[in-house]
């Protein structure tokens, strides 16, 4: 190295942060993030004399050295692999989008977010993931080709130009141009082979003007795997002709096109090639995955016992220590539907399944709220966990407004009381379960319950408001709030809430 004399400059800005062992570095709260050659720069550029011939040399040495040191990693310690536990394997992809007149402009932006998010996820190239996008209303337009893009910021670009059709829905036809022409040779299409996917996604939120059960059922036959979303007022009976089998992995539903971007990271994970099943989170361990090749197993932690399934682990057993009142508040609101609700009741005796019940340990309660409260059956009423399991079953749906506020008074006034069952000294546990906005006022009820001890968990589905959720929930407020776009996956909550419940 060529040494020259420092310019004379000012003392160096405090450190942005700080860095033990590997640990990445990051800002402190409330700093701004310049690393790199941006932060030399700017204190270059600040210099007095930075002008001078001998300083812009400096300034060109210093640089080289800093990028040479920014290579070999942030902190001084060798750059770690990234991106090697899941790739998404090589697929032809295409979008296929619903921009019929009932799909409002800024709606159709939010479809567009999502198909922005999920080209984020894949590997895009010309022998990795290639992507097209199908638009259409009354006519089917060929926004572009799988072979027109050969990587992911052209691909990004181009969904941000498109523009909705704002006319009829002829869904069918849309099917039959992505089979004819969209999975063509012509447009980019590989031959059909186990190597890599060939996938359709239709979005749509409407009844169709054409046949689709047909046309569907060619496209699948030609080896194209079809996943259906469908969005508001969409008949799921069309969904359902659509989608590939099995439906349960292949239709999804949401309420509205604002929370269409929840479903993205279900997307990115279909596209996913998995080497280690425990590190990318792909298995049902409810504690302790360990990785075997290409395989997993369950274990669990000191103290508890791994069930007969070999991936949940029994919960809340065994002394005085796991005595507990427990009250459920469910949302039994119209937007919920009956198919929904009686998910719910299986997340309710999902959640039963992990207590031990009886007078000196668990006791559970359940209240059902809509535009009024109805108390289901107090703490302490049955004393087993079949006779709890069977009254959810035999619960009836309310089907009326989302009044979770009115909910949360008659759990401070009444489902905790001495008179319906509850223990003094006991653990008060509520677990409110909602699907959109209450229709009334929750501050003050959701403080008070944790004021006076109540520890609160709150579980949202679909249209449920996340802020709400966190004014609901006890601190800290990320281990005691859940949300989910889809009803079909709030099983996993109650996987989370049985841990969470007994510690």
């Amino acid at each position: 190295f060529l040494l020259v004399p420092l310019p004379s400059v000012p003392p160096p800005p405090p450190a942005l942060h700080t860095c033990q062992g590997l640990a990445p570095c990051l800002p402190e709260e409330g700093q701004v993030n310049i690393s790199g050659p941006r932060l030399l720069l700017a204190t270059l550029h600040s210099a007095p004399g930075s002008s001078t011939a001998m300083d812009r040399i400096f300034s060109a040495l210093l640089l080289s050295l800093l990028l040479l040191l920014q290579s070999y990693g942030v902190c001084g310690a060798p750059p770690q692999p990234r991106g090697t536990l899941c790739r998404t394997k090589p697929t032809d992809l295409v979008f296929v989008i619903d921009s019929s007149r009932s799909v409002r402009p800024h709606e159709f932006e939010k479809v567009k977010v999502f198909m922005s998010r999920v080209i984020e996820g894949l590997d895009v190239g010309p022998n990795s993931t290639r992507v097209g996008v199908i638009n259409y209303a009354s006519a089917v337009k060929n926004e572009f080709s799988l072979k027109t893009y050969q990587n992911k910021a052209g691909l990004l670009q181009a969904v941000q130009r498109i523009e909705p059709l704002s006319t009829g829905t002829m869904t069918g036809l849309a099917i039959q141009f992505a089979i004819s022409r969209a999975f063509s040779d012509s447009e980019g299409a590989r031959v059909r082979s186990p190597n890599f996917n060939k996938v359709a996604i239709v979005v749509t939120d409407g009844r169709p003007q054409d046949g689709v059960q047909d046309v569907s059922a060619r496209a699948r036959a030609a080896g194209i795997e079809i996943f259906a979303i469908g969005v508001g007022r969409v008949d799921m009976h069309t969904l359902r002709q659509i989608a590939s089998e099995p439906l349960d992995d292949h239709v999804d539903y949401v309420e509205s096109y604002s929370v269409i971007e929840k479903l993205t990271h279900k997307f990115q994970e279909a596209f996913c090639v998995v080497s280690d099943l425990c590190a990318t989170g792909d298995h049902d361990c409810e504690q302790i995955c360990i990785s075997t090749p290409g395989a997993y197993k369950c274990a669990c932690k000191e103290g508890f016992t791994l069930n007969n399934d070999g991936k949940t682990c029994s919960a809340c057993s065994g002394g005085s220590g796991s005595a507990l009142d427990l009250v459920f508040l469910i949302d039994g609101s119209k937007s919920v539907r009956p198919e929904n609700f009686e998910l719910v009741k299986k997340f309710i005796n999902q959640i039963v399944d992990s207590l031990e019940v009886s007078d000196k340990q668990a006791q559970v309660g359940l209240v059902q709220y809509s535009s009024s409260v109805r108390q289901e059956f107090p703490l302490g009423q049955f004393k087993n966990k079949k006779d709890i399991k069977a009254a959810v079953k035999k619960m009836a749906y309310m089907e009326k407004g989302t009044m979770t506020g009115q909910a949360l008074k008659y759990l401070i006034d009444s489902s905790f009381s001495i008179i319906n069952g509850a223990r003094p000294g006991v653990p008060k546990v509520g677990i409110v379960f909602t699907d959109g906005r209450s229709q009334d006022y929750i501050t003050d009820a959701a403080k008070k319950a944790k004021d006076l001890g109540f520890r609160m968990f709150a579980v949202g589905v679909g249209n449920a408001v996340e802020d709400e959720l966190r004014e609901i929930a006890s601190e800290p407020v990320a281990e005691h709030y859940f949300y989910t776009a889809d009803f079909r996956t709030i099983s996993k909550i109650g996987k989370k809430l049985q841990m969470k419940i007994c510690i």
